[in-house]
């Protein structure tokens, strides 16, 4: 069985991720994460284990990230990821529903619901008349491969069917990461909103280089006194964790926001898109400045590993 947990998580409180898969991981060690606000867990091995039903351990899952974190969470079963996210989109407080047969579960479901099944994809299926999953899975194989290619058809036909090969990957690469910054009261001043953002990108750049990582983009989100938010998305030249990169692209889309003294209550930044940093080419620099902000960079980040993350800090920041 597999559990698909959905946090309620605002966007300013989207790096306490890393400290629920740790609660999830009180249960069992097959959790993947799906940032910013969901996990999936193989639960099997729990349920044996502590003799409960799906729906006792997402209880005491519910309970504890309330109790620990103040976040409350949608929690759908199944039998494999795809069912159980289907599930948890449809969970209610309070609820866990647990799809115990898949194909009464999927038949009168619109084809977009199914994973992998975009707009213009189901615009086609409706164009032939496939416009539920149950039909779709009553479509013959060479049918929906002559619709949509040989493997896509494949593919689909399967998860029509409530077959869903893929596995839940413990301690997989998560895809961001993020870090936030919550002021003791309304912020107005774009100084302060900039001290906020360059702690926060110093603040991934560090965690990244230490994982060995690079991301190819940066969102940045604002959160009012209104608490609505505002989130942009921009695309780095090339995958880094170079603080001073991180720091430039996250001022850029911070003054594309057009902030005329807003109530500023928090800034989230998250980084996206994350890879291995070995396996990514870097353009080299021939300018010397650069280079030596590199060589300090690295020299600050062995000084972090051995005395703590606030050993060395911007300038700006030390106050």
């Amino acid at each position: 069985m597999i559990l698909c947990v959905r946090f309620r998580l605002e966007p300013m409180h989207e790096a306490l991720l890393p400290r629920l898969v740790a609660l999830l991981g009180e249960f069992t060690p097959v959790v993947e994460a799906a940032p910013p606000d969901t996990l999936l867990a193989d639960v099997r091995g729990a349920l044996r284990y502590f003799g409960w039903t799906p729906t006792e351990l997402a209880s005491v899952v519910r309970v504890r990230a309330l109790a620990l974190y103040g976040v409350d969470c949608a929690v759908g079963v199944g039998p494999n990821p795809m069912l159980a996210r289907m599930a948890a989109r449809e969970a209610l407080p309070g609820t866990t529903p647990v799809v115990e047969d898949p194909a009464a579960f999927l038949r009168d479901r619109p084809v977009v619901a199914l994973d992998g099944v975009g707009r213009a994809l189901a615009r086609t299926l409706c164009g032939y008349g496939l416009d539920s999953v149950g039909r779709v899975a009553d479509a013959p194989l060479a049918v929906l491969q002559r619709l949509v290619g040989a493997k896509a058809g494949r593919d689909l036909s399967e998860r029509a069917r409530g077959i869903d090969r893929t596995p839940v990957v413990p301690n997989a690469v998560s895809r961001s990461t993020a870090a936030e910054r919550s002021f003791p009261h309304d912020e107005l001043g774009h100084a302060a909103h900039r001290r906020a953002l360059l702690s926060l990108a110093d603040e991934l750049g560090a965690r990244m280089r230490a994982e060995g990582q690079v991301c190819r983009s940066l969102t940045v989100t604002v959160r009012y006194a209104d608490r609505s938010v505002t989130s942009r998305t921009r695309t780095l030249s090339e995958p880094t964790a170079h603080s001073v990169a991180l720091t430039a692209l996250a001022y850029t889309v911070h003054a594309s926001f057009g902030l005329q003294r807003a109530r500023v209550r928090g800034i989230t930044l998250r980084a996206e898109g994350l890879s291995a940093a070995e396996k990514t080419a870097r353009q080299l620099s021939f300018d010397p400045a650069d280079e030596k902000a590199r060589r300090i960079e690295a020299v600050a980040d062995r000084a972090r590993a051995k005395f703590g993350p606030r050993a060395v800090l911007p300038g700006s920041l030390a106050a």
